[in-house]
């Protein structure tokens, strides 16, 4: 779904847990880059690659990967997209959640019986390079890490903000020439209404709430939820009323 020129928002079905659900990574591109925000769960490689197909995004342009944050179903697919670049891939994400996205130390949320059943559910050729890119033995994945408040030059300019809570490292981003916060796991769309993150995955409930105050003083016009999609209407007032429900 084409959100603003050079922001694409994709609409990927998942299964994690036993959950069908749907995962919205975003695409910002223009002349110069490709740069994909999010990799979904280590058996999305395919269908991400195809939804850029479909909206006429060559897969072979990509030049860089964000992630949002550590969590499985948003860098699952990363080993796949540097074991097949064409040419590398800068991988940007935050410090705090670089060390568990390196493989220097276990992912936050999940559970060893959970990465086992994983990857054996993966191909071998998928299960291989999944193993290899979250080897510490293998060097760094993350070879840019962000900050608070950096403008990255992509789409015009796209800021990032700090957001943890959901995941130390957790970060949100703001495309500034349309006005778009790509939130991650920030907030989730929920019949049709903007709300916080999910408590039942978010270790830092009141820090996430409070992150929501950075974003108040933004002119936000379009948030895009990993979980729940797009939101639009009165972003501001109804930031407001969530970062008010802190402790």
């Amino acid at each position: 779904m084409k959100i603003a020129e050079g922001l694409e928002m994709l609409e990927l079905p998942m299964v994690a847990r036993g959950n069908e659900m749907i995962i919205h990574p975003v695409v910002v591109y223009g002349e110069n880059s490709c740069v994909l925000v999010d990799t979904g769960m280590p058996n999305c490689y395919q269908a991400i690659v195809n939804s850029l197909d479909q909206a006429g995004i060559p897969a072979e342009g990509l030049h860089a990967v964000i992630l949002t944050h550590q969590d499985i179903d948003h860098v699952g697919s990363l080993p796949h997209f540097l074991a097949r670049a064409r040419q590398p891939l800068d991988v940007y994400a935050h410090a705090d959640d670089k060390r568990a996205i390196d493989g220097e130390v276990p992912l936050l949320k999940l559970p060893p019986e959970m990465s086992s059943a994983i990857l054996q559910s993966l191909p071998p050729k998928e299960r291989s390079e999944y193993e290899h890119a979250f080897s510490s033995k293998t060097g760094p994945n993350v070879n840019r890490v962000v900050t608070d408040g950096e403008v990255l030059p992509f789409g015009g300019g796209l800021r990032v903000i700090h957001t943890p809570g959901h995941t130390p490292g957790h970060i949100s981003l703001y495309h500034e020439a349309s006005r778009t916060l790509i939130a991650g796991d920030a907030m989730i769309v929920e019949n049709g209404e903007l709300k916080g993150p999910r408590p039942q995955v978010t270790p830092d409930m009141d820090e996430a709430i409070r992150s929501l105050k950075k974003l108040t003083v933004l002119p936000i016009e379009i948030v895009i939820c990993y979980h729940g999609g797009v939101f639009k209407g009165d972003v501001k007032k109804r930031l407001e009323e969530l970062a008010a429900s802190v402790k």
